[in-house]
């Protein structure tokens, strides 16, 4: 190959993140560590998430339902213990951060307050081939207004024959569609191809023309630099289970710009850990809501899963988000020029994702033909964890925090001896 297993191991060693890989559980794989490509599904388990769990074990059994007002970490204020470091990694001001939920949740509790169809300004404006979750969310909004999807509902698709979104296409029909939008919503990475979009732009474009302006940051947070206040968009939801490596269903965290964040006649669903906390305890009527996002909070932290998610953002806090981009930059770049090796070479792998840097982040897409599914359960039998996503594209991701070149380079040595 273009490059050999020595010259893998040796930008290993002059790599300045190499060490944060002995701080992961690896799954094993015929007494080896899998060759694990798939934090963009779920991140692996940092060593320093049961110490956190025990802690949290000890000091309910220690302390009771009183362990919400004692110790280093009182329970009562524990969603306040995240928000420095989950604001830092979107790019945004701590009041316009809270972490609560679970992302499809929060998604549905911001377009409560953010799509406010009236008369002739009703659509949403998404892009084509969104994850489910984010294609029924909107479904069920666009219903529980009393509108039809097939009308209410714009999707983005990528021009004949091309496999992801131009920007200008996207302002093009953000454009036509004008007044009558309502609500843009976009994902900030797209699940299938791993395009990044151009968040700040489809931000103007949309506000433009007066509508509100939304992500989900699944595939986003975490993987690449997030500039949500500078941006200007109103509200994003993300995840913690893929690229910052909190656990299954770990807790989301939700972003509302500062602009809305003292504005208690923006509708909303309230709960309890939603109120104004100086009065929160006097059990009175009438809603008084906290100043920014955590003014949208329903119930009290997670705190379980939340201390596995604050183990993951002490170590993004530590590392910042600039190096891991640099050294996601180099790994994404040294598969590819790998594959495109092969592909010289005879083979024939083809990348869907954007070939320019800055239009994705750590996700390959890699579009298959009739022996795809063969492929990936090649991989898998030879130790790989990648994901297979219907109809035909096997999607790897090294994450910075705990790939390495090594990784990198025994998985497509093994793309050659399938296709040999």
């Amino acid at each position: 190959m273009l490059y050999s297993l020595d010259q893998a191991r040796q930008m290993d060693r002059e790599d300045a993140l190499s060490h944060l890989r002995n701080e992961f559980y690896f799954p094993q794989h015929d007494g080896r560590d899998t060759i694990y490509l798939c934090g963009n599904s779920l991140g692996l388990q940092p060593k320093g998430v049961k110490a956190a769990l025990d802690h949290e074990l000890e000091h309910w059994k220690t302390h009771g339902v009183e362990g919400h007002f004692r110790g280093d970490m009182p329970w009562m204020y524990y969603h306040k213990f995240l928000t420095k470091q989950a604001a830092n990694i979107v790019g945004a001001r701590e009041s316009e951060v809270v972490v609560m939920n679970t992302l499809t949740v929060n998604l549905h509790l911001m377009m409560v307050s953010f799509y406010r169809p009236k008369g002739d300004r009703y659509k949403i404006v998404m892009e084509a081939g969104a994850f489910p979750s984010d294609q029924y969310a909107m479904e069920s909004q666009v219903r529980f207004h009393g509108y039809d999807p097939a009308d209410a509902i714009v999707e983005i698709a990528p021009r004949p024959g091309e496999d992801c979104l131009r920007t200008e296409d996207i302002v093009e029909v953000i454009n036509r569609e004008g007044d009558s939008i309502a609500c843009v919503m976009f994902a900030g990475v797209n699940y299938y191809t791993g395009q990044l979009f151009d968040m700040a732009t489809i931000t103007k474009a949309g506000h433009a023309v007066g509508a509100t302006v939304g992500f989900d940051l699944a595939h986003a947070a975490g993987n690449v630099p997030l500039h949500l206040h500078d941006w200007g968009a109103d509200f994003a939801v993300w995840c913690s289970y893929k690229y910052m490596n909190s656990g299954p269903g770990g807790p989301s965290g939700c972003f509302v710009h500062e602009r809305h964040e003292n504005n208690p006649e923006l509708p909303r669903f309230a709960g309890w850990w939603g109120h104004d906390e100086g009065s929160r305890f006097l059990m009175e009527k009438g809603f008084i809501p906290m100043k920014g996002a955590a003014g949208w909070q329903l119930s009290n932290a997670q705190v379980l899963s939340m201390a596995a998610h604050k183990v993951s953002l002490d170590m993004f806090d530590k590392v910042g988000m600039q190096a891991l981009r640099e050294k996601s930059i180099r790994l994404t770049n040294f598969i590819e020029a790998l594959i495109e090796d092969l592909n010289q070479k005879g083979h024939n792998f083809n990348i869907i994702t954007p070939k320019e840097t800055k239009d994705r982040g750590a996700q390959l897409s890699i579009l298959t033909g009739p022996e795809g599914k063969q492929m990936f359960d090649y991989l898998a039998a030879n130790g790989v964890i990648c994901d297979w996503r219907e109809p035909n594209v096997i999607r790897v991701a090294a994450v910075p925090m705990y790939n390495s070149f090594e990784d990198a380079w025994h998985f497509v040595n093994l793309l050659r001896t399938f296709s040999n």
